[in-house]
């Protein structure tokens, strides 16, 4: 949410706003007009979100120009809520507010007693509040344990007490619903929701009025409701019931970046790189590739289970996770710059760790394991697309001829350029893919070629306590 970038208007009675001009109008027109403003200046709808360009953002359009009651599909990191909390922005700054409203009646139409019984004894006199439209978005994460008087609203027994009768529509505790009055209501994973309470919201999503317990309480409120939830909730185990469904106009469908590029524009725009004063961050690209790749091949492993989604949040936590690795190898070498290396991607357990539900449950692989498959295949698959086989091939030659080569993830880089020229065709080619002549890129570019020789089956790699060494396959 944004800070308010203007003060509230002035009037601060109903004669006043009127006379300044001011205007009713329903919250789906108010929507709709603040959107074809953006549509014709060019002005960017979701700011931040990427790759939905052709597929998500239009769909989203078609349903805010219809004034529809939408829910977005999608598995978890996919931007859901995001898109969802942006569409504030479609509200004007500022809405007016018959001063003291639970529900945030509309001075020219209340609907509430409240409202109704102090516009007829003021009149023109009623005062007027101003409401900042970031406070007209509520937002829920539907449990089992929300409950209709949560949503809708219940008696209050104070108010009884108080000497009001039980029929009085002022003893209602209103729910977040009605509060949400002229604004938008976000429900969270909405199949948690039991079916009693979905039902209870047939009303507010058709006829665009609530029901108190057994009173026959109309309050036409204008709210629009925006839900998300997993595709496979929301179809297959049919755990929305089907009246409710039907009541969702716009049914949005998101979907993962299609590409690595895609994947790799949301973590370089997401990701927090950690620092160090005196201490230079570099990811070569072939590393960033690398990390992206592993999440492109968790969703279309047949280890993973699929239906769960594999997040663009575990690569944003792989690319930070690679780079504090780098980074606290430099700090505890002394070196002047921290580069991500092969070896580092052990690291990557961690942060991949919880982010993967396994097929099995565990039971024929573990996650470790499936990790590490995964970065193997990622590399080998980055590999082939970056480095010509003609390229190293006088690299394999000498290893042929009897060269061995040993790298660890603690090992300064300075010790990777030792012989470096030995090795034929090697200087080379990784300074092609280092994106610089330092020791510590170098290093870098010097195991992806290893490995990548290795994964190709040109090399042999025997792996020991924290290292590895290559040599002829």
């Amino acid at each position: 949410m944004n800070a308010p970038t203007s003060e509230a208007p002035s009037p601060t009675t109903l004669g006043a706003l009127r006379a300044g001009g001011w205007k009713p109008r329903s919250l789906r027109e108010e929507i709709r007009s603040n959107l074809l403003e953006r549509l014709r200046s060019g002005e960017t709808l979701f700011p931040g979100i990427l790759g939905y360009d052709d597929t998500v953002i239009p769909a989203v359009e078609n349903a805010l120009l219809c004034g529809h009651d939408l829910i977005f599909l999608g598995e978890r990191g996919q931007a859901k809520s995001r898109m969802i909390r942006a569409m504030v922005a479609l509200l004007d700054e500022w809405m007016p507010e018959i001063a003291g409203s639970e529900i945030r009646d509309d001075p020219a139409a209340p609907v509430s007693a409240f409202g109704r019984a102090l516009v007829a004894e003021r009149g023109d006199e009623t005062p007027i509040a101003w409401v900042h439209r970031d406070d007209r978005y509520v937002e829920k994460l539907a449990t089992p344990d929300v409950s209709i008087a949560d949503l809708i609203g219940d008696v209050d027994p104070v108010k009884v007490a108080e000497g009001r009768s039980l029929g009085d529509e002022l003893t209602i505790h209103f729910g977040l619903l009605p509060r949400t009055n002229r604004g938008l209501f976000c429900i969270n994973e909405l199949p948690d929701l039991t079916e009693k309470v979905q039902v209870g919201l047939f009303n507010v999503m058709q006829e665009r009025d609530v029901q108190v317990k057994g009173y026959r309480v109309r309050l036409p409120l204008d709210v629009l409701v925006v839900a998300s939830a997993n595709p496979e909730d929301y179809t297959s185990r049919g755990r929305i019931i089907t009246p409710l469904k039907d009541r969702y106009a716009a049914q949005v469908r998101t979907h993962y970046p299609r590409t690595r590029d895609l994947e790799l524009d949301v973590v370089r725009q997401e990701a927090r790189r950690p620092e160090a004063p005196g201490v230079a961050s570099f990811v070569p690209p072939f590393m960033e590739e690398i990390v992206a790749e592993l999440t492109l091949q968790a969703r279309s492993s047949p280890d993973v289970n699929q239906a769960s989604g594999v997040s663009v949040r575990m690569t944003i936590a792989n690319h930070e996770t690679l780079l504090a690795n780098a980074l606290r190898r430099a700090l505890a070498l002394g070196e002047t710059e921290a580069v991500p290396r092969i070896s580092d991607l052990e690291s990557l357990i961690q942060s991949s760790a919880g982010k993967l539900e396994l097929e099995y449950a565990g039971e024929e692989r573990s996650e470790t394991d499936v990790v590490r498959d995964l970065a193997r295949r990622a590399v080998r698959v980055v590999f082939e697309g970056l480095v010509p086989g003609e390229g190293v091939a006088s690299v394999v030659e000498s290893f042929n001829q009897g060269w061995n080569v040993e790298v660890s993830s603690e090992m300064p880089a300075s010790d990777y350029l030792e012989g470096l020229d030995e090795i034929a065709g090697l200087r080379e080619a990784a300074a092609h893919l280092a994106g610089g002549e330092s020791p510590e890129r170098l290093a870098s570019a010097i195991e992806f070629i290893l490995e990548g020789l290795h994964l190709s089956n040109e090399l042999n790699k025997q792996e020991g306590s924290g290292s590895a060494r290559y040599g002829s396959a």
